[in-house]
């Protein structure tokens, strides 16, 4: 469970990022954060592994306050949540397989992580971490070869390598084009339902967002205005979110 109890962020320049946030996440949700462009959606996923630091309340996972965590406590913390960015963040000179194994250096030997030394279980592994996405074909291809989709899917892949029971997602998919926004949206869900992993993703378009997750949290300007299961999203809803601004979707793209 990741719990956010009267969570507050406020950047050095004064700017509040969160305002007195208070949720609770159950272990298998699949939650999508929407908003407009600065509300803070990126902020509320990025206290969960402490990329920021809440200055105000506490921010809980699996009854663990992420803030009092240091060192080796923290990293090992952090194998447990996977991160998946808009851009990637692969070594693209280098082949899919060798990025899906990077997942697996902080826990490995120095010596073997200089060398590249891994081994055939760990290879194994991060062959099926690809199957699960669909692109074990392509385990030995560079990633550079690849599209924008199946570059999110390596990814995607390279987190599911860690074993972690919560993923967070930033924007994965608003550099891709709508058929492979959908096509990555598709895999997200399948492996919440599958895997009982928790997705936490935050996404601008909003189409995909009720088309996909279980449950919408809707933030403005730090406040959270909105949360409740998808079905019940209305446009009085989205009007509240979006401060009566025009509601992206993936439709405005075609």
């Amino acid at each position: 469970m990741i719990e956010f109890i009267n969570a507050s962020k406020t950047y050095p320049n004064g700017v509040k990022g969160l305002k007195n946030v208070t949720l609770n996440i159950e272990q298998g949700e699949f939650v999508a954060i929407i908003g407009l462009s600065g509300a803070g959606k990126s902020t509320l996923i990025r206290t969960v592994n402490r990329m920021h630091d809440v200055t105000g309340g506490q921010v809980i996972v699996d009854g663990i306050d992420v803030n009092t965590l240091k060192g080796k406590e923290l990293r090992r913390f952090r194998r447990k949540v996977g991160m998946i960015f808009q851009s990637f963040n692969l070594v693209t000179r280098s082949t899919v397989i060798n990025n899906v194994l990077a997942s697996m250096v902080p826990d490995m030997p120095w010596y073997r992580t200089l060398l590249g030394l891994y081994t055939k279980e760990q290879k194994i592994q991060a062959l099926e971490a690809l199957d699960k996405v669909g692109i074990l074909d392509k385990a030995y291809t560079r990633c550079d070869q690849l599209s924008g989709g199946q570059q999110q899917r390596v990814a995607l892949a390279r987190t599911l390598n860690q074993n972690p029971s919560i993923i967070l997602a930033d924007e994965p998919v608003a550099a891709l084009d709508p058929i492979t926004a959908k096509a990555v949206m598709s895999d997200f869900r399948r492996i919440n339902k599958e895997m009982n992993i928790s997705i936490l993703l935050n996404i601008h378009h909003v189409d995909l967002a009720l088309d996909y997750a279980d449950r919408v949290i809707g933030i403005r300007a730090g406040e959270v205005v909105y949360d409740g299961p998808t079905k019940d999203v209305t446009q009085e809803v989205l009007d509240l979110v979006y401060n009566g601004k025009p509601i992206p979707t993936t439709a405005d793209e075609k």
